[in-house]
């Protein structure tokens, strides 16, 4: 299971270096065909941790395809069966693994900005990742596009 996951991180980490690359040449052409510069993305340190806050574009959120959802709470019953409990819920596509196999997501506090922020998966439930840690219930996170936002901040396939 581990090997697994490592393996689904290599894949996403080269996933967003080509995805990141590829945007990198998009934004470059345009904003040169534009006279303009090439600050679609800004990463920028967030003071007392290792984590970055990626700021995008409206124009380069729509290029990277950028969805969201809301974390909800639920009532939810573990599949071997068990008694229900209420957890935050998000959508399994706004899970990130890294290699260690610690899992993240992606916030969206702001409009166009991003925060990489650790969660602890109790289990999966069909399309669904139900959360023990994690961000709070009404809290916005990243379904599509998180591989090219965590490319971005780690800076893969930068210019």
């Amino acid at each position: 299971m581990r090997q697994e996951r490592r393996w689904n991180l290599v894949a996403l980490l080269l996933v967003a270096a080509l995805m990141v690359g590829v945007s990198a040449c998009s934004r470059s052409q345009a904003t040169e065909e534009e006279g303009g510069s090439s600050d679609a993305v800004k990463v920028e340190p967030v003071q007392g941790s290792e984590l970055s806050r990626v700021i995008l574009t409206e124009q380069a959120a729509g290029r990277l395809g950028i969805q969201t959802a809301k974390v909800r709470e639920e009532r939810v019953a573990p599949a071997g069966g068990g008694k229900a409990v209420t957890r935050k819920v998000i959508p399994y596509a706004a899970v990130l693994y890294d290699e260690q196999g610690s899992t993240w997501t992606f916030t969206n506090p702001d409009p166009l900005t991003y925060l990489r922020q650790k969660i602890a998966v109790d289990f999966i439930q069909g399309g669904d990742a139900v959360l023990s840690a994690g961000p709070a219930a009404g809290a916005t996170v990243v379904t599509t596009g998180s591989a090219e936002l965590l490319g971005a901040e780690l800076g893969v396939g930068g210019e």
